[in-house]
């Protein structure tokens, strides 16, 4: 599993003109099982996404992101082995288990 951090570059105004591309683009994401969950950080600095997949899917999905391509954010990927979780959320132990 990774977690994106993402950092804007640029006044909050400008990452506006962007939103849309990116809300569409989070949208595909999800719909290609990639994504798990995405979210503004508080405050307003930048975003967090949970994605599951090979990195080298991340990373491909990211360089799309309309605030990539735009160079509205920077981005940091970091890469977590589950080993425990919340009840409900055994599935993503799973998948660590099964990919070590």
């Amino acid at each position: 599993m990774f977690i994106v951090t993402l950092t804007y570059k640029v006044p909050n105004d400008e990452v506006d003109r962007y939103l849309e591309g990116h809300m569409a683009w989070l949208k595909d994401g999800y719909a290609k099982g990639l994504f798990l969950a995405a979210g503004r950080r508080v405050p307003r600095t930048g975003g967090m996404i949970f994605a599951d997949g090979d990195r080298n899917e991340v990373e491909t999905m990211l360089r799309a992101d309309p605030f990539h391509v735009n160079g509205v954010s920077d981005y940091t990927i970091s890469e977590v082995n589950i080993t425990s979780t919340a009840t409900g959320l055994e599935a993503l132990k799973a998948k660590a288990e099964a990919a070590a």
